[in-house]
């Protein structure tokens, strides 16, 4: 379990491939000493485990399905990626729950700059339409966010500095994938009552 705020900006070291399996590893020396072999790190949003730690990097590694699902098949060496340790009993809950399950891909439709921050229009897959409202909770890339204003097959969400510093969202240009994941909230209260109709 993860809330949605990024503790540090990671890098790819090294990206390999093995029977249609990759494995990353990714330079993290500010959060190395939170995690251990078998801990829980979302790696852009996606929920992940430790195979492997050294001094200033861990390793992880990725299934077809997962692949498949998320943006991380497209990382390469260098690129950066927004880092999350999991969350520990007595942690802030700063941003929202967040459980590094990915439910779709989204994509940069717009980005309007203003000297306060950017507003950043991203599509959503159909079958997510109902999750979206305004005024809620959504992660994108693992960053928590609240939703500005939702439109047929877009939403959009205000970056303010130091989100556009802290995070990889302020290199984000338009055409750009990104992973989503809906609040789990919204999506309990819908499907339960949806239930409770039938």
């Amino acid at each position: 379990m993860f809330t949605g705020i990024i503790k540090e900006i990671g890098k790819i070291k090294r990206k390999k491939e093995i029977q249609g399996k990759v494995i990353f590893e990714i330079f993290a020396p500010k959060i190395i000493n939170e995690i251990k072999k078998g801990s829980s790190v979302a790696v852009n949003g996606v929920c992940l485990t430790v195979i492997k730690k050294e001094k200033e990097s861990f390793f992880v590694e990725l299934g077809r399905e997962t692949l498949k699902k998320t943006t991380l098949e497209k990382l390469f060496f260098g690129k950066k990626v927004n880092l999350e340790p999991s969350l520990k009993f007595g942690d802030e809950l700063g941003g929202h729950i967040v459980l590094g399950h990915i439910d779709g891909k989204g994509k940069i439709k717009k980005i309007k700059k203003f000297s306060n921050g950017w507003l950043m229009e991203i599509s959503f897959p159909k079958d997510l339409k109902k999750y979206i409202i305004k005024k809620g909770s959504i992660a994108c890339d693992g960053v928590s966010l609240t939703i500005n204003g939702v439109k047929k097959e877009s939403f959009e969400v205000f970056l303010i500095p130091f989100t556009l510093e802290n995070t990889t969202l302020g290199e984000k240009r338009i055409g750009d994938e990104i992973n989503l994941e809906i609040d789990i909230f919204a999506r309990y209260l819908l499907e339960s009552s949806n239930f409770l109709r039938s």
